[in-house]
């Protein structure tokens, strides 16, 4: 057969339904999407992390608003950070007078007194950027709690246009109490009307033709002229290969991978994504869809809150909220059951004042390998040296856990979307 795609996440079936007749996707689990998926649980449903439909890319952008034509929804973003006990826009130095007043100070004197070397790491540029105040305040905790990593172990080549600097004039009007809106591209966002996140993939899915489930990839090898790919039982073979899942995996199926390869790879770090659901009685539908929680004694990073959504997540007098978790292979957290991970997340939120457990209706958690891709210090040698490789054998690489890269939905989209052109075009 012709193209092999290997892995049907989005960036897969994306890839598949813009290249069209004569590829095929071979996906290891018995459904598609990877991390774009949607639990449902005695009528709630919330997604694997807070995917939400948003880009500067607008070709990209209208590709997966296409893939779900009526069935999505425009919001104007209403995200909040959790400080001190209050609330605080996001992003955070775009709210400085929502902080206490000596809080606020010191973020504005820090950003307007900021004198630092060239960064090297993403710790120093967070001070480099934005000053001692936010980088104490937020950035940096919140980010050790994402990464699981000191941030002066942090590379900088995932940080552009992620984070990027705020211009004065808007951090001064912030301070002084005067509305402005930072991350612009953000402040509208999209989400499906109904089925979850998982929606988009379900869609793009029924657009094409050929996909083989449960076909996990255990093996590749060339014969003659073609690529045969092997779950351990069946064979496939095709006269071209992309991959589009996870680095490490793909070069466990390899043959040949020289003795130094294989030691980069050990350098390809990674954080797995647990979500927990705590769905609890709540007498009005939450304002704001995600609040980001920087506070170290807190076990997650971001909640979601799905009753945002109106009925199409939760049922009615019910909230839904979702904290994301990351954690580490072989760590503290992902040696925590499911329990006890419930337990530490419904205590935390109710400390911090949004349940109380007298009112949960309903726990679920979820776990997902590969969510995260940590860009530490030898991230950048590692990844180009194991890219090469697999590159060099013919092999092309598309997506985020593929090419070993942090991307979101519509940045997965638009290399699916320039993959499948460059193959149709002879490239690749």
């Amino acid at each position: 057969m012709g193209l092999g795609i290997l892995g049907g996440g989005l960036t897969g079936l994306a890839l598949a339904d813009r290249y069209g007749e004569g590829c095929e996707i071979l996906e290891g689990d018995a459904a598609c999407g990877g991390l774009c998926r949607t639990i449902v649980h005695d009528g709630l449903s919330f997604d694997f992390g807070g995917h939400i439909l948003f880009s500067r890319d607008r070709e990209a952008l209208d590709y997966l608003l296409g893939a779900l034509g009526d069935n999505v929804v425009r919001y104007r973003r209403n995200n909040r950070i959790w400080f001190k006990g209050g609330f605080v826009k996001y992003p955070f130095e775009n709210d400085l007078a929502a902080l206490p007043k000596q809080d606020a100070f010191e973020c504005l004197h820090g950003f307007l007194t900021r004198d630092y070397a060239e960064p090297g790491n993403f710790r120093e540029w967070c001070y480099y950027r934005f000053g001692k105040g936010i980088a104490e305040r937020y950035l940096i905790p919140y980010n050790e709690k994402i990464w699981k990593t000191d941030p002066s172990a942090l590379g900088l080549e995932w940080v552009g246009g992620r984070v990027p600097e705020p211009p004065l004039e808007d951090v001064l009007k912030s301070a002084l109490g005067i509305e402005t809106e930072g991350y612009t591209h953000q402040l509208y966002f999209h989400y499906p009307r109904a089925g979850g996140i998982e929606a988009l993939v379900r869609a793009i899915e029924g657009r094409v033709r050929a996909v083989e489930k449960n076909f996990p990839v255990r093996k590749i090898r060339r014969r003659g002229g073609e690529w045969i790919v092997s779950d351990g039982r069946r064979e496939k073979a095709y006269d071209r290969l992309v991959s589009t899942i996870p680095l490490p995996d793909l070069l466990g199926a390899m043959d040949g991978v020289p003795p130094a390869i294989r030691d980069a790879a050990r350098g390809l770090r990674n954080n797995s994504i647990i979500c927990v659901m705590v769905a609890f009685r709540a007498e009005r539908p939450s304002e704001r869809f995600a609040v980001y929680f920087p506070q170290p004694r807190l076990i997650f990073h971001r909640v979601c809150f799905y009753d945002y959504f109106g009925g199409c997540c939760t049922p009615p007098g019910v909230s839904s909220a979702v904290a994301e978790v990351t954690a580490r292979e072989g760590g503290e957290i992902s040696a925590m059951t499911d329990e006890e991970l419930a337990e530490r997340v419904a205590a935390g939120l109710e400390g911090e004042g949004f349940l109380s457990r007298g009112d949960v209706v309903a726990t679920r958690v979820a776990r997902r390998k590969y969510a995260y891709v940590v860009n530490d210090l030898g991230y950048a040698d590692a990844v180009a040296a194991v890219r090469g490789f697999v590159r060099e054998r013919g092999i092309v690489l598309c997506g985020r856990f593929a090419e070993w890269e942090y991307l979101n939905m519509d940045a997965c989209a638009r290399r699916a979307i320039d993959c499948a052109a460059g193959l149709k075009g002879g490239g690749g």
